[in-house]
């Protein structure tokens, strides 16, 4: 079946099961990269990525049947961020129905738990044979294929607003890693904080539109647990160009409740014109490259 996020890499004219097919076989035929290892089982897996540009392309999973017959399990379109979003631990857990897996990471940053897809699976078998466990990442690089998106204006701020963010956001972080250790007055005043930031945010919507107040935002999208609705600040953005279709995809860095990480969205799906300073708003899967330390 076509993948809804094909389109982010620049497959948006991929519909027909047929081109699937012939465009999967050719990455099976001669990948760029290939991957083998073992499952938790014993069963030789095998991993044949193709690059459609430097980072970003498909990855074709399945395992080794007798005679080096290679079956397909699944693919996946992935796009591998420029630098590391977060040093907090992540938790790895194994999908039901295949051999993928998804990252869980408690960053204090976003007040909830982070799930995102893990685009690095022959990584983390390689880790579990090493050490008969799923272990926790060093660090992690997220990213994000965004299915649609638009381009918001800035919020209007000067440099001591500014200022001031910053300075509430890092007293907010050091009470919540008060909090995370147990500290009850911790917990207490965060409380009071929230209260207060509601009441605000309540009385200014009255007479503003919400868009012009919440600078940036996560929230979980539908079901799916590694989805989400996102506005954030674009730091950097550059446009790429998809090496088989030849579809322009445009790369943006966001600044998104104080996590950088990059974003990449088909030029046909994007309204607007991305700008320094400018905000995106769009609906995203969520991914990430886990770093063992090896």
């Amino acid at each position: 079946m076509i993948h809804t996020f094909l389109k982010s890499i620049g497959f948006s004219e991929l519909c027909q099961n047929k081109e699937l097919y012939q465009l999967v076989g050719d990455i099976i035929r001669n990948p760029d990269e290939r991957a083998m290892d073992q499952d938790t089982c014993g069963n030789e897996i095998a991993c044949f990525i193709r690059y459609v540009e430097n980072d970003m392309g498909i990855c074709v999973c399945g395992g080794i049947l007798e005679e080096n017959q290679f079956q397909m399990e699944y693919y996946f379109p992935f796009f591998r961020g420029s630098g590391i979003t977060t040093m907090e631990p992540a938790e790895i857990e194994r999908h039901a129905s295949s051999e993928s897996f998804f990252g869980i990471c408690d960053e204090l940053k976003m007040g909830i738990p982070l799930i995102f897809y893990v685009n690095n699976v022959a990584d983390v078998f390689r880790e579990y044979r090493h050490n008969r466990q799923w272990s926790l990442s060093n660090n992690t690089v997220l990213s994000a294929l965004a299915c649609n998106g638009k381009i918001l204006l800035p919020i209007m701020k000067t440099k001591e607003m500014a200022a001031m963010k910053r300075k509430s956001s890092e007293k907010r972080m050091n009470l919540m890693m008060q909090a995370r250790d147990g500290d009850r007055s911790a917990m207490e005043n965060l409380t009071l904080s929230d209260m207060d930031l509601y009441s605000t945010v309540s009385q200014r919507a009255m007479k503003e539109d919400i868009l012009s107040i919440v600078e940036s935002s996560i929230i979980p999208y539908g079901v799916e647990t590694d989805q989400y609705t996102i506005i954030g600040e674009i730091l950097t953005y550059y446009m790429v160009k998809n090496t088989i279709t030849r579809e322009n995809v445009w790369i943006m860095t966001l600044l998104c409740n104080d996590m950088k990480f990059d974003v990449c969205i088909n030029e046909r799906d994007l309204l607007g014109e991305p700008e320094i300073g400018r905000r995106f708003k769009g609906r995203v899967w969520m991914q990430g490259y886990l770093n063992f330390g090896y």
